[in-house]
């Protein structure tokens, strides 16, 4: 995620790259994991459990992700959704869990242990609700054989663009960043 970081900061946006351990643990213990290093970048949680008590009063709060790192997004938002929340890109993301983790599950469960909750078979990225009123952009791969196009599709999302790549470096693609920076920004991803 590092080309996107480094593109919305040369946008003036500060950033944060959350890294967690993607093979090692299920999605709850992700979210724990993601939700905890936000609150420690950020000076701890206040007393109501806000992830953002440190930032510039007022100021967005937007998230961007890539695969399982969607997943996690969507799930922090639909449990603890924080205040002045902004907008919402979502790169690949599984959001009605994936074919392909179904077929790897046998084979690679025990190595990659959040696979379950990316199967279609087990529906937990398709099971997690979505609040309303939130701007979600999501950027699929017209190459990716990770993750289907449809199994992108996630309902009430703002925006979609398509682009002509595989699942792992969307984010290095210099459209992608200038699409990203541009959802966040006028929470479209076209030029206007």
């Amino acid at each position: 995620m590092s080309p996107i970081a480094l593109a919305c900061e040369r946008a003036g946006f500060a950033t944060m790259n959350v890294g967690y351990p993607s093979t090692r643990e299920r999605l709850p213990a992700l979210v724990e994991i993601v939700r905890a290093r936000i609150a420690a970048a950020n000076g701890g949680p206040d007393p109501a459990g806000r992830l953002d008590p440190q930032r510039e009063a007022g100021a967005r709060v937007h998230f961007v992700g890539h695969s399982l790192g969607c997943i996690v997004i969507r799930s922090i938002l639909a449990h603890h959704r924080p205040e002045h929340l902004g907008r919402i890109v979502l790169m690949t993301p599984p959001n009605r869990g994936a074919v392909m983790a179904d077929r790897a599950l046998p084979w690679l469960g025990w190595l990659l242990r959040p696979l379950p909750d990316l199967t279609i078979r087990g529906a937990v990225a398709a099971s997690i609700p979505t609040p309303a009123g939130l701007e979600i952009g999501v950027i699929a791969g017209t190459r990716d054989r990770t993750v289907s196009l449809d199994e992108t599709r996630l309902p009430g999302e703002t925006d979609r663009a398509l682009v002509p790549c595989g699942h792992s470096f969307l984010m290095r693609r210099r459209d992608v960043q200038e699409m990203t920076v541009r959802f966040l920004r006028t929470g479209r991803f076209a030029a206007r």
